[in-house]
């Protein structure tokens, strides 16, 4: 009994043990098979499953985002979690709206990347000007609420 105990424990182990192998398989070849905007090579899983994504291209990484941000030319960045329901939902309707207005709105993934830029809460999409914030709209909103938002502060 004793022995078809420890045969099974042993099973199991090596059924997890190739789980994850497997996993971890497809997890680098998701990174080989598509471009990494993130800089890094230990995304999260919920990053990973975005990469092929085309909502959430036109990304951009802390360095680069500061560098934006002091050069004093304006730039809207859309601050989201890929874990967030809200986000889930948002930005399947906001991409197309700022690719139909012609905005060049960057993606801040805060699962991958410290928040250093006040956000308390996802979605959040600000806009900056001559290096400091001048707009910001917080949460899940229709796209009136954000054509109102890009038409009183990035369009103008």
């Amino acid at each position: 009994m004793q022995k078809k105990m420890l045969i099974i424990i042993g099973a199991i182990v090596v059924l997890f043990g190739a789980l994850y192998f497997v996993i971890d398989y497809k997890n680098n070849q998701a990174l080989d098979n598509n471009d990494n905007p993130y800089g890094k090579d230990n995304l999260n899983q919920a990053t990973i499953d975005q990469l092929d994504d085309p909502d959430y291209g036109n990304q951009i990484v802390p360095e680069e985002l500061n560098e934006e941000i002091d050069s004093g030319d304006p730039v809207t960045v859309y601050f989201y979690d890929p874990t967030c329901p809200h986000c889930q939902a948002t930005t399947p309707d906001l991409v197309p709206l700022t690719e139909d207005l012609g905005i060049d709105m960057k993606k801040y993934n805060l699962l991958e990347f410290t928040n250093n830029y006040g956000i308390e809460s996802t979605p959040t999409l600000v806009h900056y000007e001559e290096g400091k914030e001048v707009a910001r709209i917080i949460g899940q909103r229709t796209d009136e609420e954000f054509t109102a938002f890009f038409n009183k502060f990035v369009l103008n």
